[in-house]
């Protein structure tokens, strides 16, 4: 008895104070963080939901570019709202998971919202009108 409770207490790992170590030395995978295809596939197929989220913001990078500013900013906003829904809708979304799922919902959501509100605001004759936004602006910029 004495040799088992001994091979117990060897397998547990020891340590001398109660501090956190100072080195990490792996870290848990977030949520969802998966692969998003079988492991036999290339990598690029693995990642597909991340490549679709990062293609469409290249897309409306490059639209920026070239002088088309709104139709630029929205499509980059309509990508990082299309990474919110892939996160909400797929379990595994490869390393498109950065945080909890919630905590990604959120700041893609949130982050793909303004982007696509704003570029709608974004003058000349602006799409939309929010008038508290106009009176932010002005207040801001005097």
């Amino acid at each position: 008895m004495c040799a088992e409770v001994h091979s117990e207490q060897a397998s547990e790992p020891q340590r001398s104070s109660r501090r956190f170590p100072r080195v990490t030395r792996d870290t848990a995978r977030p949520e969802g963080g998966g692969r998003a295809a079988p492991g036999g596939l290339p990598a690029p197929a693995r990642q597909w939901p991340l490549l679709t989220v990062m293609g469409g913001v290249a897309a409306g990078l490059l639209l920026v570019a070239v002088d088309v500013f709104r139709i630029g900013t929205l499509v980059i906003g309509l990508s990082l709202l299309a990474g919110a829904a892939l996160r909400f809708a797929l379990p595994s979304v490869g390393m498109l998971a950065v945080r909890s799922r919630f905590t990604d919902l959120a700041t893609y959501g949130v982050l793909g919202s303004v982007i696509v509100l704003l570029s709608m605001m974004v003058q000349p004759k602006p799409w939309i009108h929010i008038p508290f936004l106009d009176d932010i602006v002005h207040f801001t910029v005097r």
